[in-house]
């Protein structure tokens, strides 16, 4: 008799909210060009509502990634994740650079994505961080400002999050089972003004 182990409830929470919001973000999108097609309202109104819709898109499509469900069979195209990277954090004060394989697996994109978030959070001022992902994935941030909170990257090897974690640090408490499902260990290291996470 086959055992199946339980579903991923927190992962399929995020893929149902994030192709929820998807079309409707998408119609938003589509009837602010028909707007300016038609000639409609010009200005920094509209610059603000096409940004915003643009930023939105960029980030459902980052957090579907993040927190949607992996299956171990699911392939993803580095071109696809640099996109989500690069439309992300387009414009911000952080910049990330990245050198990726065409064809990934997508339970290690889901964990490179998690990776990025808890490096963020380093990166008060903002700052730099930089992607390889092939066989082997490395991650170096730098900053004008670099604080790693070490209760937070502790908590990626607990098996339970600590209970006063906040919302804006959940992926701290995703990290561990992500690199679990996609069978990889990881490694982090703080030298001088660089945080590096390889795994």
């Amino acid at each position: 008799m086959k055992s199946h182990s339980p579903p991923d409830l927190t992962a399929l929470l995020g893929s149902r909210i994030c192709h929820d919001l998807i079309s409707p973000l998408g119609a938003i999108g589509n009837g602010l060009e028909l707007l300016e097609m038609a000639g409609g309202t010009e200005g920094p109104e509209m610059a603000l509502m096409a940004d915003s819709v643009k930023n939105a898109n960029a980030r459902i499509r980052f957090f579907r990634i993040a927190f949607g469900a992996a299956s171990p069979a699911q392939r993803i195209a580095g071109s696809e994740l640099g996109a989500v990277l690069d439309d992300s954090y387009d414009g911000g004060r952080l910049t990330v650079h990245h050198d990726l394989a065409p064809d990934l697996p997508r339970a290690e994109a889901k964990l490179a994505l998690l990776v990025v978030q808890c490096l963020e959070t380093a990166l008060p001022l903002g700052g730099e961080i930089v992607i390889q992902g092939a066989t082997s994935w490395s991650f170096q941030a730098t900053g004008p400002r670099l604080t790693p909170d070490s209760a937070l990257w502790e908590a990626i090897a607990s098996p339970s999050p600590p209970p006063d974690l906040a919302a804006a640090h959940v992926q701290f408490a995703l990290v561990g089972p992500a690199a679990a499902q996609a069978g990889r260990a990881l490694q982090m290291t703080l030298e001088d003004s660089t945080l590096s996470v390889t795994f």
